[in-house]
């Protein structure tokens, strides 16, 4: 089955993937923010979109909650 995501989203989702396994929490939007060099309001758009998707997940009010919902295997290489 193919992935369902654009080529940047993909990015953002093997961000949170890294970051995650790296630093054993999830990101918050101000390190996707300074990685990918955009605006808040553009991570946050990302970060909603992705939620609507079904991409991940997100505990309302709480700070780095964001749970990947697509398998490792099926992200694309880290940019």
């Amino acid at each position: 089955m193919a992935a369902q995501f654009t080529e940047k989203q993909g990015q953002y989702l093997a961000f949170i993937y890294a970051y995650t396994k790296l630093h054993r929490r999830p990101p918050a939007e101000a390190d996707m923010q300074a990685y990918f060099e955009v605006t808040p309001p553009s991570v946050h758009r990302m970060v909603v979109e992705l939620e609507l998707r079904g991409l991940i997940r997100r505990q309302p009010g709480q700070a780095r909650s964001i749970q990947l919902l697509v398998e490792p295997e099926a992200l694309p290489v880290l940019r």
